[in-house]
């Protein structure tokens, strides 16, 4: 498979540093040197995954992340965050605009390509925590939150709510056992795979974003453990 990688920066020698990089181990490679370029770069080639800088003129890697994850091409790309700002502010800003992982440069050559390696096994993977979780149809029937794994929805009263990838496999994972309280390490391995670098918030901050999309009665916060999926009928 020939992955396609956008990278999005405004500083040349950082980009061509990346392209020169990535073109070596044979992916396909697209650049773009700011947020509005981006996304008329990523509706043409639908990237696999974008490497997105923070900083930029006419639109900021905050606004171009969210953006993106309203667009068909890249609703379902990995997104990273490629910035000096290593700050926890900027980490859980970047989660809450969609973005799935976090590079700080300056970064090594070969750190930068294990990183992408990692990262673009998410693609491969992408619906391995779902279908792997999968609960019978004739259980889903008994709960008030239905979930759609081949279309990435989620139904709540008839009405389909539609939520980014790793958001869904998230709540997928709960979702296939109610009840159960899943620690935190099993969710990092479960949805990000345990050769990827998180941020400790990962978890947390999707959590909060999954109430504001469903409803806050259906995940409960198991305080220093983990979190569980309990169906609002049974609140």
């Amino acid at each position: 498979m020939n992955y396609r990688i956008l990278i999005v920066d405004d500083e040349a020698d950082i980009v061509e540093f990346i392209r020169y990089n990535l073109k070596k181990e044979g992916y396909d490679v697209y650049t773009a040197s700011d947020g509005l370029e981006a996304l008329k770069r990523a509706a043409e080639v639908s990237p696999h995954l974008v490497l997105l800088d923070v900083m930029m003129p006419n639109m900021d890697g905050m606004e171009t992340c969210r953006q993106l994850r309203k667009m068909p091409q890249t609703e379902d790309a990995v997104i990273a965050f490629l910035t000096a700002r290593a700050e926890d502010y900027s980490q859980v800003a970047g989660f809450d605009a969609g973005a799935d992982d976090y590079i700080t440069k300056p970064v090594r050559p070969n750190v930068l390509v294990s990183r992408i390696r990692a990262l673009l096994k998410r693609v491969d993977s992408g619906a391995a925590a779902a279908s792997a979780t999968e609960a019978p149809d004739a259980e889903q029937e008994k709960r008030s939150l239905i979930i759609d794994r081949e279309r990435y929805l989620v139904v709540k009263n008839g009405e389909e709510i539609v939520l980014p990838r790793k958001m869904f496999e998230l709540l997928a994972l709960l979702y296939s056992k109610p009840g159960k309280v899943f620690l935190r390490d099993e969710i990092f391995t479960a949805v990000w795979g345990d050769d990827v670098v998180v941020g400790e918030r990962t978890i947390d901050v999707h959590i909060r974003k999954l109430r504001e999309k469903i409803g806050a009665d259906y995940i409960v916060t198991v305080k220093g453990v983990g979190y569980k999926y309990r169906d609002a009928h049974e609140a």
